[in-house]
């Protein structure tokens, strides 16, 4: 393994934490960047961009939910030195019209680096650490994907799959699907959330329940219904197909959804 660092972008978020701590804990240095991190990096700066990035051999790279990869930081990267490129996209980007995130691959791809894509299935973490926990502990989540299961997958697996595509050699080219031991549909994850956490939360899976919920919060009516017709093409594209990926890459079984739940309500994730 070179001895250069790696650079982990993100190094706050839910994943990019677990990265950095994992890839410590293996003795391997690292370079954790992010607006208010060790290192400083913003992508809305780039006078930031190559502090965070010079000297280092190999990157996780991943944006927040709202903004781009931008090519001329990934650019900027392998002019720099970066050899390997390690991206966190997600499933169902086609199905969706994710073009965030597929410009995102494209750029990896056609970057000159070494790459593996990260494409993993819903995070078990939306529900406690995510967007999906002012729902639950509300009682009630809205989501326009009737009984559409989902391969629900721990971000703790999904750190292991980066953390051995960073640090291992065959990754290069890779493309890894990287889910949970089992399908659920939302409703089922919600029940095994309920038991785990003593409360019970209820799933409406309709879109006039979730165009009721999200005009409730103050979204933009339009906005929502955009976000109706890309769930509903989601849900064209079938049930989640568990992938070995997991176990193939990192030597370990991937954590079970129930096991997540006992976890994330002994740690008071859902304590009202």
């Amino acid at each position: 393994m070179n001895e250069q660092p790696v650079l982990v972008l993100g190094a706050t978020g839910t994943t990019g934490r677990r990265v950095v701590a994992r890839l410590r804990d293996a003795g391997v240095a690292v370079r954790a960047a992010s607006r208010q991190g060790e290192v400083r990096f913003d992508w809305s700066d780039p006078g930031s961009w190559e502090p965070a990035v010079a000297g280092t051999a190999r990157m996780y790279l991943m944006a927040p939910h709202e903004l781009p990869v931008d090519p001329s930081f990934v650019r900027l990267a392998v002019e720099q030195g970066v050899r390997h490129i390690v991206l966190l996209s997600s499933r169902g980007i086609e199905a969706m019209g994710d073009e965030r995130l597929l410009a995102a691959e494209r750029t990896v791809r056609e970057s000159g680096a070494d790459w593996t894509i990260v494409r993993p299935d819903w995070f078990n973490q939306n529900f406690d650490e995510g967007f999906f926990q002012p729902a639950v502990l509300a009682g009630e989540l809205a989501l326009p994907v009737g009984d559409l299961r989902e391969a629900f997958v721990d971000a703790d697996d999904i750190a292991a799959v980066a953390a051995a595509a960073l640090t291992g050699d065959g990754h290069a080219g890779q493309r890894y699907e990287v889910t949970g031991p089992r399908a659920l549909s939302f409703a089922e994850a919600l029940e095994i959330i309920g038991r785990a956490a003593g409360r019970p939360v209820r799933f409406r899976g309709t879109a006039e329940g979730y165009l009721a919920a999200q005009t409730a919060f103050g979204a933009p009516a339009e906005q929502a219904r955009q976000e109706i017709e890309a769930f509903a093409s989601l849900q064209e594209a079938g049930d989640a197909q568990p992938t070995e990926v997991v176990r193939q890459v990192t030597g370990r079984e991937p954590k079970d959804f129930e096991r997540y739940a006992a976890e994330a309500a002994a740690r008071g994730a859902w304590r009202g």
